[in-house]
């Protein structure tokens, strides 16, 4: 029997099942259950929610011998199809898989090891683009490197990863199910976990060595759909959690850091520094050679460590064109969410 086919029960013992939500993810679900079923530390169990596909992403999956659930209708959302698999997981732990995400061999049982505490409820890895081509995966490649090797790392130092990925995560299952599961009350289910665990009193950590490999959005169409999710996302986070943010000095920190890098240092970067160095000083030119090393150091050093350093540098000047567009969509949601009151209610895939 090949490993690729490897049956459901031969993971006995990790006490781990893992959740795929799948919508029309035919062309990409073989590989994510062949990256599961290749584990060193293999799933007892692996769902897949076949979440009312019409392109056969269920029949793909159950050729692999994993568990296939179909809602009877469409749920919705990422987070309501997960959720819908819960009642049926019947061990301590469970993962959350995206479909489009491969995970490197040893990834579930690294992030498995830090779950040996018992007050951590959720612990996620490092994420790198499965595909670095366009500019919009290039700039997101540059981002994740930049974000994982630098941020998180911090934000686990204090305890306090600002978000648990969405594409890869362990849950401990009494937290899961002591929060109800992921809720679809915000368009980014992720952190909104990620906080309520904090409230709950529960650890969540970060775990570098644990890669995964999502396939991120190869155009700007795409890259739009995925920025505006994840925008209006954290804007709804920050109002359902203001009051735990404001009580938690060091969460209050880390949100106000993401709120800057994600809407007024791109700013900074290409309207106030052009534009003083053109009315007022020259000068104002230096804060160019004080951010782009700022940003570039902690690329470079996760690059060295992947043997990619010349696909960071050839990706940098792309992250600058996906942190403007980021800004644009941040500063859009922020005004839609609490100005005008106009909260943005509809999933949409971002690939």
């Amino acid at each position: 029997m090949t490993q690729a086919h490897r049956p459901p029960g031969t993971g006995m013992g990790t006490g781990l099942t893992v959740i795929v939500p799948a919508y029309n993810e035919a062309g990409v679900v073989a590989e994510t259950i062949r990256s599961l079923q290749g584990q060193t530390a293999p799933p007892e169990e692996i769902i897949v929610v076949d979440d009312c596909s019409t392109d056969g992403t269920g029949d793909v999956a159950r050729s692999f011998g994993v568990t296939v659930v179909r809602p009877p209708a469409n749920t919705g959302s990422k987070a309501a199809a997960q959720t819908f698999a819960l009642s049926r997981v019947r061990t301590p732990f469970a993962a959350a898989v995206d479909a489009d995400t491969t995970l490197a061999p040893d990834a579930l049982e690294r992030l498995l090891s830090v779950m040996e505490d018992e007050e951590v409820g959720a612990a996620c890895g490092f994420v790198v683009p499965r595909r670095v081509r366009s500019v919009w995966e290039r700039g997101r490649y540059v981002e994740y490197l930049f974000a994982f090797s630098f941020y998180k790392q911090v934000q686990d130092y204090y305890g306090r990863p600002l978000i648990s990925s969405g594409c890869l995560s362990v849950y401990r299952m009494e937290a899961l199910l002591q929060n109800g599961g992921w809720s679809d009350r915000t368009m980014a289910e992720d952190m909104d976990l990620t906080w309520s665990f904090y409230r709950a009193g529960w650890k969540v950590r970060f775990v570098p060595e644990a890669f995964c490999y999502p396939i991120e959005p190869y155009n700007l169409a795409f890259m739009r759909k995925q920025l505006k999710r994840w925008s209006h996302g954290f804007v709804q986070n920050v109002r359902l959690h203001w009051k735990d943010v404001a009580r938690t000095g060091y969460l209050r920190s880390v949100v106000a850091v993401a709120f800057w890098d994600a809407t007024m240092a791109p700013l900074v970067y290409f309207l106030f520094l052009p534009l003083l160095s053109i009315l007022v000083s020259p000068l104002f030119l230096i804060g160019y050679v004080i951010d782009a090393p700022a940003v570039l150091v902690p690329v470079l050093a996760g690059a060295l460590r992947r043997g990619e350093p010349g696909r960071a540098l050839l990706s940098y000047p792309a992250f600058f064109v996906l942190r403007l567009l980021n800004a644009a969509m941040m500063l859009k949601a922020i005004f839609m969410e609490l100005v005008l009151r106009r909260p943005f209610l509809v999933y949409e895939k971002g690939h």
